[in-house]
């Protein structure tokens, strides 16, 4: 995977932490300095300046940061700070709290990440919170749609490259029989498939649902199922076939007519910065005709631009 956060070869943790101290010292604010330091270093990098920062002047950087930034500045900034299993926790977390529940935020996280990124989830969630992530999904969602997200939390997956032709074939005959070639849908067999899988295997089942159906997967899926299920099953399918491509149209979408989704465009660049961000910016304009750093220019400004810019670059 190559990651986008281009990091110094002569890290000093001690030399950012005072950069960072006199940014923020007297009035006003460095900002240009702040981002040069957290946009240009891995999460694990800033961990270790917040540790040496806090021992240098015994004050917790992350408080520091937040009493001297505002806005979505300060929202990309404080998201940087937090460990990746944690953020997502956070994110999964604010997705179930209060009234009602963001549905898209549950899928693209839980349906995105490999086994060993939900066992940290799962633990990040239940140290912060006390809590069990899949009991707290439980309670918030319902069907087959919980049971797919559940399905997705026991971190099932098959994970090697070995991909098994007669049983693609089985496993795409036994779809069609579960959708297309029956009155209703047993959703079931969806799950089970889709679920445990590796993704080699899977694209070798779409290839041969393709023929026995005669149309794609997603088409199916759109015409069998509906709502939240609907729209999980299609992002694993999604994710599958290119995980991209998928996250480029989530930041399109994030993006595209009037006003910009802030909270959807800040997580998917913070947390795919160090992950897979060059392939991101490439299916973006493959996808759209357009660099994703000029939709970025074109839909935020000032600070917060800057900061967005520094995380692709």
């Amino acid at each position: 995977m190559a990651t986008s956060v281009k990091v110094p070869a002569n890290f000093n943790a001690e030399s950012d932490a005072n950069i960072l101290k006199k940014a923020m010292k007297g009035l006003g604010t460095d900002e240009e300095s702040i981002i040069n330091i957290l946009g240009h270093r891995s999460n694990a990098q800033r961990q270790e300046i917040k540790k040496v920062y806090h021992t240098l002047f015994g004050k917790a950087l992350v408080k520091e940061l937040k009493s001297e930034l505002g806005g979505n500045f300060e929202n990309v900034i404080l998201a940087l700070m937090v460990p990746p299993a944690e953020y997502d926790a956070d994110e999964l977390k604010r997705a179930m709290k209060g009234i009602g529940t963001d549905e898209d935020r549950l899928i693209e996280i839980l349906c995105s990440r490999t086994n060993d990124e939900l066992r940290a989830i799962n633990r990040a969630y239940e140290s912060k919170y006390k809590t069990v992530l899949e009991k707290d999904i439980k309670s918030e969602t319902s069907g087959d749609f919980k049971r797919l997200l559940v399905s997705l939390l026991t971190c099932g997956r098959q994970e090697n490259n070995n991909i098994d032709l007669q049983k693609a074939e089985t496993d795409a005959k036994r779809l069609y029989e579960a959708g297309e070639n029956m009155w209703g849908t047993d959703e079931a067999v969806f799950n089970s498939i889709l679920v445990l899988q590796s993704y080699p295997q899977l694209r070798a089942v779409f290839d041969m649902y393709s023929n026995i159906a005669k149309k794609d997967i997603e088409d199916s899926i759109k015409s069998e199922m509906s709502g939240d299920l609907k729209a999980g099953m299609l992002a694993v399918v999604r994710i599958v076939k290119n995980k991209a491509a998928f996250f480029a149209k989530k930041l399109y979408d994030s993006m595209k007519g009037l006003g910009t989704d802030d909270d959807d465009l800040i997580r998917i660049i913070v947390s795919r910065s160090e992950k897979d961000m060059d392939e991101i910016k490439k299916e973006f304009q493959r996808l759209y005709g357009k660099t994703l750093e000029d939709f970025i220019k074109g839909d935020t400004s000032g600070d917060y631009k800057n900061i967005l810019l520094a995380l692709i670059s």
